[in-house]
């Protein structure tokens, strides 16, 4: 069997999942790398040479098409700044490649129409990696849900909790900027809108919320006491105490991917969560009303001292409960296991918890639901289960154009309730079909 050719675009940490991925399975051939900083790019070349693999050819962005004619290339796949995904899918399905991107699909409603027409008029292939989908644990939620466990669920409420380690990183980075990633509602929140409409196989209709950065920030810092003062944590005095800084010189990883790419971009990852020119928020609450009737009551923290997410479902033949603890609480300075798991988790958390399902029928006494032993790897075991769909062609709920436009949808809705106040209809924000 001939090897396809892939190419990845974006070789930030992220992308090392694919990289990795990819490398190791012999019906592809990870052909090309597309970034604008080289130093990364090397970093993946490097992973690549302890696969026993051979150097993927290196492209800037501005060649990026040249690139998929050049290298004959069928797979691609997104992993850059959120805002800058279209302008790979789009020419990368138009050559007819398939495309994997990474969540988000895209970042605003204009993007997430000319995706969607380019699907509609090439016909090309497009997954969104959506990876809490393969979650085993999540997986049995849906199975207990469409069982008709509880009967029709009329109501569902989602408190997602990101501690001051993971949570906090989203302050030190691009993501911190709303222009780049759409804020966490787009970034982050669209794992679990997704997750929801899954779960429930019901579309969103309308949304409303109510958002603020109240946690992180300057003017936040300095009013409850935690700000340090410094811009970026690298070569800081004033850091060296800071339990929110990151030491980029502490993790090889992070050390090769951006301490010694700076001088190639400029790009700093380790910035003052209490600095300026923060324009997100870190404590949101929404209120999604589902074309099944259904609603969802969603918060997100993003400043909370332990991680993990509780969803109730609410039906008319009781109750379904989920609790997913992933870290219990953080030490100051949180172990750095790799570039990975330095603040997202690629193996077990500090502290870390575990899941558990339990299932509340109506006049009859609660019972838990047995699931397999809670895997702590990336995403709860989904990563790899999502590679295995993807690229192996094992049967799994992979996420379409579709999925990634719904869930973007509600944190466009989300975001434009933010600022106006009001409730918003999901077709005024993007037609999806």
């Amino acid at each position: 069997m001939t090897a396809k050719r892939a190419a990845i675009v974006g070789t930030g940490h992220r992308a090392q999942l694919f990289t990795e991925g990819l490398a190791r399975r012999d019906h592809f051939d990870l052909a090309a790398l597309c970034d604008p900083n080289p130093v990364r790019m090397a970093h993946h070349n490097r992973l690549l040479a302890a696969l026993g693999q051979p150097e993927a050819r290196t492209y800037h962005p501005d060649d990026f098409e040249k690139m998929l004619q050049h290298e004959g290339i069928e797979e691609v796949v997104v992993t850059t700044v959120d805002a800058h995904h279209d302008a790979y899918i789009v020419p990368a399905l138009r050559a007819g490649c398939r495309v994997v991107t990474e969540k988000p699909m895209t970042t605003d409603a204009d993007r997430c129409r000319r995706i969607l027409d380019t699907v509609s008029r090439t016909g090309s292939p497009l997954a969104v990696a959506f990876n809490y989908r393969f979650n085993p644990v999540h997986e049995l939620v849906r199975r207990e849900l469409a069982a008709g466990s509880i009967g029709d669920v009329l109501s569902v409420h989602f408190e997602w909790l990101l501690d001051v380690r993971h949570g906090a990183d989203y302050f030190r980075r691009w993501h911190r900027e709303r222009d780049k990633s759409g804020g966490l509602m787009v970034h982050k929140a669209g794992h679990h809108f997704d997750l929801v409409n899954w779960w429930l196989g019901a579309r969103p209709k309308r949304v409303y919320g109510a958002g603020r950065l109240g946690f992180y920030g300057r003017e936040n810092g300095e009013r409850h006491g935690r700000r340090a003062d410094y811009v970026r944590a690298h070569g800081s005095a004033a850091a060296a105490g800071d339990p929110f800084a990151l030491h980029l010189d502490e993790n090889e990883g992070l050390r090769a991917l951006y301490l010694d790419a700076e001088a190639e971009d400029g790009y700093h990852r380790d910035r003052n969560v209490f600095g300026d020119g923060i324009t997100i928020e870190d404590d949101m609450a929404v209120l999604v009303q589902y074309d099944t009737g259904a609603s969802m009551s969603y918060h997100l923290t993003a400043y909370s001292p332990w991680e993990g997410y509780r969803v109730m479902f609410n039906g008319t033949g009781g109750r379904l409960e989920l609790e997913v603890v992933e870290s219990q609480w953080q030490p100051p300075r949180a172990r750095l296991s790799s570039a990975k798991g330095a603040v997202h988790g690629d193996t077990a958390l500090d502290n870390a918890g575990g899941a558990q399902i339990l299932l509340r029928p109506l006049w009859e006494p609660p019972r838990p639901v047995g699931i397999p032993q809670f895997d702590h790897a990336g995403h709860g075991g989904g990563d790899a289960r999502m590679l295995r769909t993807l690229y192996d062609g094992e049967p799994g709920p992979a996420a379409t154009a579709t999925d990634g436009a719904l869930a973007l949808a509600i944190g466009l809705a989300a975001n434009s309730s933010f600022t106006g106040g009001e409730a918003v209809d999901i077709t005024d924000v993007v037609s999806v079909p």
